[in-house]
């Protein structure tokens, strides 16, 4: 059978290639039956847990003689079942070993595997299929491209407790969609499984409950025939309220919650229903719980690690269900989601990229609106990484944005909320609010906080038409920490530079504020920055 490697072999993996890797494959066509199963098995103790064995035996071409062996009439059903078992193992490995055994077309050889009489061998075929159809690489199409597998496998359901634990989990992972549904139910998928509910096996169980679930979802025809399925006197509704309880692990719980909210979504359950009112807030609970758990366990594991940050962000679906538990009905949730996105906008390139597809300042500005503190603190942060330079989001704010935009901030705070905000005792209010007076009136943002307020003609004519403003320079020319007085400074200088059209008229309004006279106190700064830019600034009315 011939095997398609998805890629060229490379050097770098040939060179990982040992001399033992070599002696497994050789020995797969020893003439002696008995030494080629001794060879399977001792293959199969070698790859167990090890990856770099997989990816050795599939490149040096294990893979096509297993497959051989496992569909030679010849062969005993030892050796067929324990070749199942190898390729299992090496299905367990990484995405590319599937893709590897995909292109050797192993599931066809598997499914042929399911018509032996032998159970082993049947339940190691089993096992390996579940291993492969649960590996997003598959394509859930290929169970159903010959109609005789799947009346098959309902038939092999009686086999087994693993024949049963084995075919649900094939079946709820390849259940995607209503084609996929009709197929299964038409084949008797909730006659067959339903008795499974009451299997001494837990695996078995909730494997069973799994694919209730996936066969109901937005499935009318199939929920309201799960309403008056009987299962040992008892109907499975009722079935499902027994997994809700507390003492059940939460997984089932969970499963049994969704089977009973998707019958109520269907119209099979009445929404007044007390299995729904009273057991599903119940669940709610938990579920927040969990929910709000699992924000907080991904914020901490991408709080200093770019590369965790980047696999929590690539898992399916992860940046729409945070979004999506900003908006949650428990604040403890929201405010998990919002800390969630707090550490994972740490990154520079998700801030680029899945925080702009997901337009996550959207639904952030709406947590804003009447929010308890605590989560407006860490959404206030969080906003603050949306507008950094690099981020696509800044075009929301202030920094480095249109004048339109500008205009709308200016409107909405009031120059009048402005003033009292450069009057507020705490610095770092104060530190912001000049910020932000910088972002508004510069299009060229330096380390200074003050300076950039008076670079531009536009700002220069705001600035000087309004004495609140000038009263505050001339207040931080004289103020106590030296930073905020080099800023005041850097703002009179861009003021009154000679070269800058209009600064005759600047010159002489500020010199009648006492401008000048505070230029040549500063001028004897024991600070030698303060000292130097005063002297600049003084030249500027020599001039």
């Amino acid at each position: 059978m011939a095997c398609l490697l998805e890629t060229p072999i490379r050097m770098s993996v040939l060179s990982e290639v040992t001399a033992s890797s070599r002696h497994y494959v050789d020995r797969l066509f020893d003439p002696d039956p008995q030494k080629v199963l001794q060879g399977v098995i001792d293959m199969k103790n070698a790859v167990i847990g090890n990856n770099k064995q997989k990816a050795n035996l599939i490149v040096l071409g294990a893979v096509p003689r297993l497959l051989y062996l496992l569909q030679q009439e010849t062969s005993t059903t030892e050796l067929k079942t324990e070749c199942a078992v190898v390729l299992g193992s090496l299905a367990m490995g990484t995405e590319n070993n599937v893709k590897s055994l995909l292109d050797c077309h192993i599931i066809p050889a598997l499914l042929q595997g399911l018509l032996s009489p032998d159970l082993k061998f049947i339940e190691a075929c089993l096992r390996c299929l579940r291993t492969i159809f649960t590996s997003p690489v598959t394509p859930e199409e290929l169970l159903y491209t010959d109609a005789t597998v799947i009346p098959h496998l309902m038939a092999l359901l009686s086999r087994s407790r693993y024949t049963q634990e084995y075919i649900c989990q094939i079946f709820s992972h390849c259940c995607k969609g209503p084609d996929h549904q009709t197929i299964l139910f038409n084949h008797g998928a909730v006659q067959n499984i339903a008795h499974l509910l009451t299997s001494l096996s837990y695996k078995v169980r909730m494997q069973a409950l799994k694919c209730f679930s996936v066969l109901a979802f937005e499935n009318p025809q199939v929920s309201m025939t799960l309403v008056n399925v009987l299962v040992d006197g008892e109907l499975l509704p009722q079935i499902f309220v027994k997994m809700l309880q507390r003492d059940k692990p939460i997984e089932m719980q969970l499963t049994s919650a969704k089977c009973l909210t998707y019958m109520c979504r269907a119209g099979a359950i009445r929404t007044d229903d007390n299995c729904i009112v009273l057991k599903l807030d119940h669940d709610l609970k938990h579920a927040h719980e969990l929910r709000q758990a699992a924000f907080k366990l991904y914020a901490s594991l991408g709080a200093n690690d770019e590369d965790i940050r980047k696999k929590i962000i690539e898992t399916e679906n992860m940046m729409d269900r945070i979004v999506t538990g900003l908006s949650e009905s428990s604040v403890k949730v929201r405010l998990a989601a919002v800390r969630c996105l707090h550490s994972l906008s740490r990154s520079v390139q998700q801030l680029r990229t899945s925080f702009q597809d997901h337009a996550v300042w959207k639904p952030l500005m709406k947590v804003l609106q009447n929010a308890p503190d605590e989560i407006l603190v860490v959404a206030s942060s969080m906003l603050c990484n949306l507008l950094l330079e690099f981020s696509p989001s800044k075009e929301n704010m202030a920094f480095q944005a249109e004048q339109k935009i500008k205009a709308d901030i200016l409107r909405s705070l009031s120059t009048e909320q402005l003033f009292r905000l450069l009057s507020d005792s705490d610095l770092n209010v104060l530190m912001k609010t000049l910020g932000l007076l910088r972002n508004l009136l510069s299009t060229r943002p330096t380390l200074c906080i003050l300076a950039n307020i008076a670079d531009g003609t536009t700002a220069k004519d705001l600035i000087m038409t309004n004495d609140d403003i000038l009263q505050k320079i001339k207040y931080y020319m004289g103020h106590s920490h030296v930073k905020l007085q080099l800023a005041a400074m850097f703002c009179i200088s861009n003021l009154i530079w000679n070269e800058e059209e209009g600064s005759q008229e600047r010159q002489d309004k500020l010199r009648d504020m006492g401008i000048v006279d505070i230029l040549h106190k500063l001028s004897q700064s024991p600070d030698s920055n303060l000292c130097d830019k005063a002297k600049t600034a003084l030249q500027q009315y020599l001039a």
